[in-house]
């Protein structure tokens, strides 16, 4: 079930920091997302051997981008479909939540 997923991401207020990340699946573009995160977190504590965060860590980070979205690929009408920040954390929330029973 993978669906084309490509992520609009504006990191600051300054216009020329957005950027896009591409992935073949949902799955895979909350993965790059979790990426990003973990490593702002090396980076600003680069000393630290083993990182660890909870979702609401994870949420402060993406509500402190100046914008995020996501287009998925919808098959049914050969379109991309937009999703707002908000459907990115709950799809991020239920993402880790099956990684977290395996």
């Amino acid at each position: 079930a993978g669906r084309h997923t490509i992520i609009l991401m504006q990191p600051s207020q300054n216009r020329a920091s957005r950027t896009f990340m591409d992935y073949n699946s949902i799955n895979h573009a909350l993965d790059g997302i979790c990426g990003l995160y973990e490593r702002k977190i090396r980076d600003i504590n680069p000393m630290v051997p083993n990182i660890t965060y909870d979702i609401s860590d994870l949420y402060n980070f993406i509500d402190g981008l100046a914008d995020i979205s996501a287009l998925v690929f919808d098959h049914s009408i050969q379109a991309f479909l937009p999703y707002d920040r908000q459907w990115i954390k709950q799809k991020l929330f239920q993402h880790l939540k099956k990684l977290s029973q395996r």
